[in-house]
């Protein structure tokens, strides 16, 4: 069972994702919270496989939830949940360890794939937003460290990529290559060093910035 810990300020939209999400027989909510300041206790509390966590909250938002966290090393594996086309949360959520990002209309196939990529270790950047991201790197500026220039990708280390910003666990991306979770360990890890980078979101916002994706 993957436990979940929601984070939105909309009652109707916890208990519309909670309904969705029992339909789920292999995901269960475990606690709730109406804002940010509650967020950070009852993720710290819980300890969830997943956090779905809104972006816009009174008293803490989104991306204060993540940057509390993330530096006091206790953030669990995060999708940013939004109303919004904000390219900006998009990259800023990254930056600060979220591993994925879903509007809020997503359909319940949707977000039960995400929820399990995510627990699984993928990244969830949908391809509703792809493009907006690549429009969004045009006009944020990277904060994160990366080598510049990087090192080339293979063929095959760019098909890994494709598949990881898709959201694909490892076991996932080596079904779909044909060839061993090992293989694909090893080729992630490769990318991470090529791009000079620490994590696989990471791999995938420079990937869009330098146009493997």
């Amino acid at each position: 069972m993957i436990r979940v810990v929601l984070v939105d300020d909309q009652t109707l939209v916890r208990q519309g994702i909670r309904s969705l999400l029992e339909l789920a027989g292999d995901i269960a909510i475990v606690a709730e919270a109406a804002d940010g300041e509650d967020g950070v206790a009852v993720i710290t509390r819980e300890r969830p496989d997943v956090v779905l966590l809104d972006v816009r909250m009174p008293r803490k938002g989104g991306l204060d939830v993540l940057r509390e966290l993330q530096a006091a090393n206790a953030l669990p594996p995060t999708i940013l949940l939004t109303t919004f086309d904000d390219d900006e949360a998009l990259l800023e959520g990254a930056k600060s360890g979220a591993r994925g990002y879903l509007l809020k209309d997503v359909s319940l196939e949707q977000l039960t794939d995400a929820i399990r990529a995510v627990a699984a270790g993928g990244t969830v950047i949908r391809p509703a937003i792809t493009e907006r991201v690549l429009r969004g790197l045009e006009h944020v500026a990277r904060d994160f460290d990366a080598l510049s220039p990087p090192d080339a990708l293979t063929k095959r280390e760019i098909d890994v990529l494709r598949l990881m910003a898709g959201g694909y666990s490892n076991r996932e991306i080596a079904d779909a290559l044909g060839t061993a979770e090992g293989t694909v360990k090893n080729h992630t890890s490769s990318i991470l060093s090529k791009l000079g980078v620490r994590d696989r979101t990471r791999a995938v916002l420079r990937a869009l910035e330098l146009g493997y994706l």
